[in-house]
């Protein structure tokens, strides 16, 4: 794939040396609090290798981000096929998930951004979806950046059990049509 660049970032194919990073990121409790749990070494370089697969085979997916100055891993942002035992499937969703060190810098919107503007002048998508759960507001707060709109269809997420405070999620979306007057505005 050829890198995707913003004014900060480089949305890129996964490395070997961003596997590290993305283990830190995978094991803190503060990054992780939205998830059911924390991952292991071989956890997170299980993901990482999916998701570097991914991108190999459709040629887009949750890019490594870059940053541009430094040349520093700040974790990831793209987009993911959701599986089918999840409620909003069949869709596309938008994904982030940055270590600590990079949050409050607007890299999460700034990569969003670019990566709608793929999904829908690329991929030709129709619309993306993104979800969380309910009290993951920092992610929410990026999806309203982003001009993606709550469709009020909250859903209990099958793979969190039902009695974890994780376990309801909001789902938001963003049309092609929305993403065009979005970026008139």
């Amino acid at each position: 794939m050829i890198p995707i660049e913003t004014n900060r970032l480089i949305l890129r194919q996964w490395r070997k040396k961003d596997f590290n990073l993305f283990a830190e990121l995978n094991s803190d409790v503060d990054s992780m609090q939205y998830f059911p749990n924390i991952l292991s070494q071989k956890e997170s370089d299980s993901l990482a290798h999916k998701i570097k697969k991914n991108i190999s085979i459709n040629g887009w997916g949750l890019w490594a981000i870059e940053i541009k100055s430094t040349g520093k891993f700040a974790g990831y942002v793209g987009l993911n096929k959701l599986k089918d035992d999840l409620p909003p499937s069949p869709c596309i969703e938008i994904g982030w998930r940055l270590l600590k060190c990079h949050w409050g810098f607007g890299y999460a919107t700034e990569a969003g951004k670019r990566a709608l503007k793929y999904a829908f002048n690329i991929l030709h998508l129709n619309e993306v979806v993104a979800f969380t759960t309910l009290k993951n507001k920092k992610s929410i707060a990026v999806m309203h950046r982003l001009g993606m709109i709550d469709v009020h269809k909250n859903f209990m997420h099958p793979n969190i059990d039902l009695s974890s405070s994780l376990c309801e999620h909001v789902l938001y979306k963003i049309t092609k049509n929305m993403w065009g007057k979005f970026q008139e505005e």
